[in-house]
C-alpha cells in the first residue's frame, strides 16, 4: 500500500533519525569492543588486524541486539522535533485521528521487524559463527571443552566424547561409548580425527574399535570409518555462537537435539521464541515514542526526551535479559518469558498515550 504524503514526511525522519542513532551506537560499540580486543592482541598469532576483523564481524549481532533501542530513540527524537516544529499539531488539528498515526507509525516501522528479521536470521549469525572462527583460529585455541576430559554429547543410546573441537568443526580424540536398551556397554570406538562429509556423515580416521560380548572382548582396527550420527557442526556451532544469536533453523534443530536425548531444552526454547518475538518489539517502541510527542508542550526540551528514550531503552534491555534468566531458572513457559518485556512496554505505551489524550 502506497504511503500518504505525511506518512512519507514520518518515514523519511524516522529512518533518518533511527540510522543515524544505530550508526552511533554501532561505532561506540565497535570501539570499546576494539579496546577489550587489545588485551589479547599478541596471545598466539592474534594480531590487530584479527582484532579489528573480530570486531567488524560482530557488529551484525550488536546491531541485531540494539535495534528496537536504536528505533526507540530516533522515532522519540523525530517525533519531538515534528511536534516543537507543530507538525505533529498540524496534523491532529486537520482531524487525523490518535488511531490513524498510530497505523501510520505500524505500516512505517514494519520496514523495521523485517530488517530485525533479517539481521537475526540471516546476517547475525553467520557473522557471529566467523567472528569467532576467526579469534579462535587466530589465537590457536580450542573451540570448547565443557569438561577436562573434553566435550560429552549423548546420541541415542551413545555417549561421545571428543576431546578437542577445533574452529573449523573437525574434531580430534573421539570416543563413541555404544549402550545397548539395558544401558550394557556394548563397544567403545576410539578415532584420532573425525571430519564431517555433506550431507550427513563423519569420516573418522585411524579407528580403534572395542567389541563386548558374552565370550569377552575382540579388537578391531580401520584406517578410515564413515559414522552416522545426529551431531552435526550446526549442533557443534553452539560452543561458538550464543542461543541469542543463533538462527532459528539451528536453534530447532538444536532444541529437538536435547529433547530427544532428554536433556534441557528451556534457555535454547527462550531464546527461540525472543528470535520470533523480538522483530516485534520495534513496532512496540514507535508506539512507545508517540505519547512523548504528543505531550511536547508540557515536557522539557528534546535533549530531556532524548536521554528519556536511552533509559527507556536500557530498561527493556535489561528486563529482556532478565526474563530469560529468570525464565530458565523458574521454569517458566518460554513463550511467557520472551514476551513479557515487550508485552510491559506495549501496555506502558498504551497508558501513557491514554494520559496525554485525556490531558
Amino acid at each position: 500500500m502506497a504511503l500518504k504524503v505525511y506518512e512519507r514526511h514520518l518515514a523519511r525522519e524516522i529512518y533518518g533519525a533511527t540510522l543515524l542513532v544505530l550508526a552511533a551506537f554501532l561505532f561506540l560499540f565497535a570501539f570499546f569492543d576494539l579496546i577489550h580486543e587489545m588485551e589479547d592482541v599478541g596471545k598466539g598469532g592474534y594480531q590487530l588486524q584479527h582484532a579489528v576483523g573480530y570486531v567488524a564481524l560482530t557488529l551484525p549481532g550488536r546491531a541485531y541486539e540494539i535495534f528496537p533501542i536504536a528505533v526507540l530513540i530516533g522515532a522519540l527524537y523525530a517525533l519531538t522535533l515534528l511536534a516543537r516544529h507543530s507538525e505533529i499539531t498540524v496534523l491532529r488539528a486537520s482531524g487525523l485521528p490518535t488511531l490513524d498515526l498510530l497505523l501510520a507509525l505500524t505500516k512505517i516501522g514494519s520496514a523495521f521487524v523485517v530488517l530485525t528479521f533479517v539481521l537475526g536470521e540471516f546476517v547475525a549469525p553467520p557473522a557471529e559463527r566467523a567472528a569467532q572462527q576467526l579469534r579462535l583460529t587466530a589465537m590457536s585455541k580450542l573451540v570448547g571443552q565443557e569438561f577436562r576430559s573434553g566435550l560429552w554429547v549423548k546420541d541415542g543410546q551413545s555417549f561421545i566424547n571428543v576431546r578437542d573441537v577445533l574452529p573449523d568443526a573437525s574434531l580430534r580424540g573421539v570416543r563413541v561409548y555404544a549402550f545397548d536398551e539395558k544401558y550394557h556397554l556394548r563397544s567403545i570406538s576410539e578415532a584420532e580425527k573425525g571430519s564431517f562429509v555433506p550431507p550427513g556423515h563423519w569420516q573418522l580416521t585411524n579407528v580403534v574399535r572395542t567389541q563386548f560380548d558374552d565370550d569377552g572382548a575382540q579388537v578391531s582396527r580401520q584406517a578410515e570409518l564413515a559414522w552416522q550420527s545426529a551431531l552435526n557442526p550446526d549442533i557443534l556451532s553452539v560452543l561458538l555462537v550464543v542461543p541469542e544469536r543463533m538462527s532459528l533453523v539451528n536453534l530447532y534443530q538444536y532444541i529437538r537435539h536435547l529433547s530427544e536425548n532428554q536433556q534441557k531444552t528451556q534457555r535454547y526454547e527462550i531464546a527461540l521464541w525472543k528470535k520470533l518475538v523480538y522483530p516485534l518489539a520495534t513496532l512496540v517502541m514507535i508506539a512507545l515514542a508517540l505519547p512523548f510527542a504528543y505531550a511536547h508542550d508540557r515536557m522539557g526540551a528534546v535533549s530531556l526526551k532524548v536521554f528519556a528514550g536511552v533509559m527507556l531503552g536500557i530498561l527493556f534491555h535489561m528486563l529482556n535479559g532478565l526474563f530469560s534468566h529468570l525464565g530458565v531458572i523458574n521454569s517458566w513457559q518460554p513463550l511467557l518469558a520472551a514476551v513479557t518485556p515487550s508485552v510491559m512496554f506495549l501496555l506502558a505505551a498504551a497508558s501513557m498515550l491514554w494520559w496525554v489524550e485525556r490531558r
